[in-house]
């Protein structure tokens, strides 16, 4: 089965195609950091607007990829939610249009399932059951993951993710954005533990996070003081290293908790160099293995969707009539189970 995926959840454009004997055919992102860096965030009305302008010749320039034509696919899948609802029902519209067109199943994917399901892309693959560290702009979750469609929340934060507080913090150091990748630049010039910064319930008893009061500790940290260069750097590598340090704690403990010896990391934040390196030095004491998704395909992209899609379409899961259905918000534990 070859799978048409579209992602239009927030600020970046994916579109691939996925083979279910081949693999991943051919893949293609635009991001629109560019068209949002001035308002240092997503402007939703900015954002749908230009996945309207995008999706189509995306499409087009994946299937020349991969040699194919809108006939040869076997099925659609999209990003139903959670994510902006403008931005989302671009993607739905056009997928839904082109399974009537084509007379092919459409299948509306949850953003998080696609990320969860990602390094199952990679080689080597994870098998379930696993531990996910679902890590991004959005989302901070740890979830136990028995099958596809089979997922229990252990954990999650209570109020900024882990890559909005990457953000937030990089505005405080006049940084640009997104700001994931701008601290990570900056804290690799500076040293960890010169600049004092506290560990958010990493010894609270349970597996939730917090990260709020971590990015109000660095405003407390510029405003306190004048920060050179050098300070500066010092302050993003503290950050950072808290951040790592809390993310690596809790993925152990729920790895204890559930007596599981595999630890899946996805999301944007899950490229972040410093929080690998600790994993796979944790996982080499532990004897756990942990695995990750190609840097490329951390961020929103559209082959977790089309991989996960055709996981879906190949259990018979599809919309029974055409509709533009999306969710801005969805748990991921009321997913449809896959079975069979």
């Amino acid at each position: 089965m070859r799978v048409l995926g579209i992602e239009t959840s927030c600020d970046e454009t994916g579109i691939a195609v996925y083979d279910g004997h081949r693999g991943l055919l051919a893949h293609a992102l635009y991001s629109q950091v560019a068209l949002h860096a001035d308002y240092g965030g997503v402007v939703p009305e900015l954002a749908s607007r230009d996945h309207v302008r995008r999706v189509l010749p995306l499409i087009r320039q994946v299937l020349d990829q991969a040699g194919l034509a809108l006939t040869d696919i076997d099925g659609i899948a999209y990003t139903e939610g959670p994510g902006l609802a403008g931005a989302l029902l671009v993607g739905a519209s056009i997928a839904h249009g082109l399974g009537v067109a084509l007379d092919r199943p459409v299948v509306g994917i949850h953003h998080l399932e696609g990320h969860l399901l990602s390094p199952l892309l990679a080689t080597p693959a994870p098998d379930f059951p696993f531990v996910a560290l679902l890590v991004s702009g959005g989302h901070t979750q740890l979830m136990n993951v028995a099958g596809v469609g089979r997922y229990e929340l252990l954990g999650e934060t209570v109020d900024d993710a882990a890559g909005e507080a990457f953000d937030k913090t990089a505005q405080l150091l006049g940084l640009g954005y997104p700001g994931g990748p701008a601290v990570a630049q900056l804290a690799a010039r500076g040293t960890p533990g010169r600049q004092h910064l506290p560990r958010p319930m990493i010894a609270s008893g349970n597996l939730d996070f917090s990260f709020s009061g971590l990015k109000t500790a660095v405003l407390t940290r510029v405003r306190g003081q004048v920060l050179d260069a050098a300070a500066r750097a010092d302050l993003a590598a503290e950050f950072e290293s808290a951040v790592v340090d809390v993310l690596v704690a809790k993925s152990r403990a729920a790895l204890r908790m559930t007596q599981r010896d595999r630890l899946v990391v996805a999301g944007g934040v899950g490229a972040n160099r410093r929080l690998r390196a600790a994993l796979d030095a944790a996982a080499a004491r532990e004897g756990f293995a942990v695995f990750y998704p190609d840097p490329a395909l951390c961020t929103d992209n559209g082959a977790m969707i089309a991989f996960a899609g055709a996981q879906r379409l190949r259990a018979g899961l599809a919309a029974t009539a055409p509709a533009f259905t999306v969710r801005p918000r969805w748990d991921l534990e009321s997913v449809g189970q896959v079975t069979g």
